[in-house]
């Protein structure tokens, strides 16, 4: 009998769906008619044991505790899913062959991977244990997966990863938000101060940015346009570009600060003879934008809808696991293996069948053209989010489920039309010695852009700005592109009908939104300060995960430590005494981005478990002297933050609500694999120089 372990009892159905019927259904399993069965987890069936597991001592909080590390680490049953547990231990014992179904990522992995382990699989059964890959729901999508298993042990990097994540977010976060609790309570601050070492960094963000936003002092400068003619009777504009004998009435950004200075260039130039000394025209041409990546859609769907990053994920699984629409959605991919090209006829016909709107007025899609989202060196354990060959039946879908199954075959069907080509001239205009340019675009075929263009005329609609005041807009830009451009050419006479002058005031950063905040989630290099750091990080590593980002961000909400003004993100009080307290390190996302670039080398096979891991353990010690030296006391005078009870054991490395996450129930690490080791024993110590065995 082959056993089937799915992440979930939806993918466990679709794995039972594509087995032979009929169907014998058990408590917590399927039977298919060839006598394999099918069962599955809840979410996390097992998770790291308390801190009072090690030792009972450990129960209360107390300073002189910490660092608690332990020596071999231990998994408990949840109390909510130890039937189901029961259920697989049964089916283990009599199963021939385990295949590990989990969802198609790190966490999936080791969400199988730990119960196989706890279970006691070992020797030949382990070792021809299965992996089975689905990122589409339906039958036939299914099947074809069932003939594509792989060896589990081929995903070894992966558990190990996701075991060094959990293993690293308990350390981390249950040793420090005791230590800061407990500290807090010496100033008067009664509630937990969770610490984590996503969530803490992220709210660092925020705060950094509010302080900066009240700490700005606005200040004018000054831009000049001028409005020139030709002898054809033409017009246009262009923007002064200052000499580097203006550098002294500039700020470090390049803007003109001296009033005077731009008065006497707009005095200078008005009614005065100009000549086109530049002008060049290239043709350029841009490639469909990638199917999405959950990062990604959450942040257009912030710009565009106005969704939270939880919204657009919960929608995503409602898409994906009650109507089969789209591919799995956790993905952090944007590509495609080339093998699924094949099956573009039968997606683009369920498009056009379904959501037919999306392709009214246009062209045909081409199944035959090939982007460069296909690409196998780029797809690792998911793809890119796209639509499913089921035909949607839009009616039937939620206000929410059905924006998002738009967009997301919207940016499908980009893939099978041609580039979108333009001409972009730019000219720069002699005028009483000074230097003026503008640029300009020509739309030479629409190419792909023809999807999105009753999209944007919405989008401007909703703007409802003049075209006097698009124009201005256009010109604050570096990029000078002001409108259109008559026909020039080198050399030709021009005459400077009069200057503008621009009065600007510099802005203050703006306040985090949702898409914003994602954003610098997914690109966190740019907020790394320490130079040695940034050099080792890739543009897209970043702080969390695609399934665990929006969790952490609601988290923060819940926890009190995040509130909303309209579309804009802020720290609380709370939060805000929080980062103060806490040493620097804590609160930026250098050390947690370098963690993020790390277990993602442990998953390449590029790093090892031990070479995470024990650097971390060693510099708890340091962590928790800092905590102990000095108190909290932008805390002082503060009431706790909502959604926290009294002081427990609980560990907080990135949290999850209850409910949300893989079914994580509460804010804590998930347990070892056998990958990583699945070490028994009862036994911690609360010195960082003894390492965690794994």
């Amino acid at each position: 009998m082959i056993l089937y372990i799915a992440e979930k009892p939806s993918l466990g159905r679709a794995i039972a769906d594509a087995l032979p019927k009929p169907h014998k259904k058990g408590e917590g399993f399927i039977q298919a008619a060839n006598g394999d069965c099918v069962s599955w987890c809840i979410g996390h069936l097992l998770e790291q044991a308390e801190p009072a597991a090690y030792d009972p001592e450990f129960k209360s909080w107390r300073f002189e505790h910490l660092p608690i590390v332990p020596a071999k680490w231990q998994l408990t049953a949840k109390a909510n899913t130890r039937s189901q547990l029961n259920v697989l231990k049964k089916l283990v014992k009599q199963a021939s062959g385990l295949v590990n179904a989990g969802d198609p990522d790190r966490e999936g992995q080791l969400l199988v991977d730990e119960v196989i382990a706890y279970l006691g699989v070992t020797g030949d059964k382990l070792h021809k244990t299965k992996r089975l890959l689905i990122s589409d729901l339906n039958p036939q999508a299914v099947k074809r997966a069932l003939g594509q298993q792989r060896s589990n042990r081929e995903f070894i990097p992966l558990s190990t990863s996701a075991l060094a994540r959990s293993r690293a977010d308990w350390l981390y976060g249950m040793n420090m938000t005791r230590a800061y609790t407990l500290q807090g309570k010496k100033v008067g601050y009664q509630g937990v101060l969770s610490v984590g070492r996503v969530q803490t960094p992220l709210l660092g963000l925020v705060v950094r940015r509010d302080e900066e936003i009240a700490a700005f002092q606005s200040k004018p400068f000054y831009q000049v346009l001028a409005h020139l003619h030709t002898e054809a009777g033409a017009t246009f504009s262009a923007r002064w570009h200052p000499s580097e004998a203006c550098l002294p009435y500039m700020d470090e950004e390049g803007r003109v600060l001296s009033l005077g200075l731009a008065q006497n260039v707009v005095q200078r130039i008005t009614d005065k003879p100009a000549l086109v000394t530049e002008l060049e025209t290239k043709k350029r041409r841009q490639p469909p934008p990638l199917p999405y990546s959950l990062s990604a859609l959450q942040i257009d769907a912030a710009k565009r809808f106005g969704m939270s990053a939880q919204t657009v994920l919960d929608t995503c699984q409602s898409l994906y696991e009650r109507h089969k629409l789209i591919t799995y959605p956790r993905s952090d991919s944007r590509h495609l293996p080339l093998e699924q090209h094949a099956l573009a006829p039968r997606v683009l016909e369920a498009i056009g069948g379904g959501a037919g709107e999306l392709l009214e007025g246009m062209m045909a899609p081409d199944p035959g053209l090939k982007s460069k989202a296909w690409d196998d060196k780029k797809v690792e354990a998911h793809h890119a989010i796209i639509p499913t060959e089921k035909r949607a039946n839009l009616s039937a879908l939620t206000q929410a489920e059905r924006q998002l199954y738009l967009h997301i075959a919207r940016q499908y069907l980009a893939q099978f039309y041609p580039a979108y080509q333009y001409d972009e001239t730019r000219v720069e205009v002699g005028i009483e010695g000074g230097r003026f340019c503008a640029k300009a675009r020509r739309d030479t075929h629409l190419g792909w852009k023809q999807l999105y263009a009753r999209q944007q005329q919405e989008d401007q609609d909703k703007e409802a700005m003049d075209k006097e005041a698009m124009d201005k807009e256009a010109m604050d830009k570096e990029d000078d592109f002001g409108g259109q451009l008559p026909p020039l050419v080198v050399g030709q006479a021009l005459h400077c009908l009069r200057g503008e002058l621009l009065e600007k005031q510099t802005q203050a950063p703006k306040h985090f939104t949702d898409a914003t905040l994602l954003s610098a989630m997914t690109g966190i290099n740019r907020y790394v300060t320490d130079p040695k750091i940034r050099s080792i990080l890739k543009e897209t590593d970043g702080l969390g995960t695609e399934a665990t980002r929006a969790g952490i961000i609601e988290l923060l909400f819940r926890r009190g430590f995040l509130c909303r003004q309209g579309k804009s993100i802020l720290a609380t009080e709370v939060g805000k005494g929080l980062v103060n307290s806490l040493p620097e390190s804590a609160t930026r996302p250098d050390m947690t981005a370098l963690w993020e670039s790390s277990l993602n080398a442990i998953s390449r096979k590029e790093t090892r478990y031990q070479a995470f891991m024990q650097p971390l353990v060693e510099s708890l010690a340091d962590l928790i002297a800092q905590a102990g030296a000095q108190l909290p006391t932008a805390l002082a005078g503060l009431s706790s933050g909502k959604g926290f009870g009294k002081a427990s054991g609980k560990g907080s490395g990135r949290g999850f609500s209850k409910g949300k996450a893989r079914g994580a129930g509460r804010a804590k690490a998930r347990g070892p694999a056998k990958s990583g080791g699945a070490a028994a024993g009862k036994t911690a110590t609360p010195a960082s120089k003894r390492a965690s065995k794994g």
